[in-house]
């Protein structure tokens, strides 16, 4: 495999810090990079917060199976008091 450094700036400091003796090889500066990234959360993992992603369709399902049906659910169609 061949990885081509296009940034300058990236190729000077992956140098610099060779020569201050932090990775030995190039190869151990992206290993080391690597490993301390974190990886994106899998399709349907928990967000960052912990909270478990929710989609439109379970929002229009809950709203369906609500147990209380005389309750008015629609959002009122009010104008904002501050437009001009």
């Amino acid at each position: 495999m061949k990885i081509e450094i296009e940034k300058p700036e990236l190729e000077a400091l992956i140098l610099e810090r060779m020569e201050l003796g932090s990775f030995p090889t190039v190869e151990d500066a992206l290993l080391q990079a690597l490993k301390s990234s974190p990886l994106p959360p899998p399709p349907g993992a928990a967000a960052s917060d912990g909270m478990p992603r929710r989609t439109g369709a379970e929002l229009v399902a809950a709203m369906q199976a609500m147990p209380y049906p005389d309750v008015n659910i629609e959002p009122s169609r009010r104008t904002c008091p501050f437009e001009m």
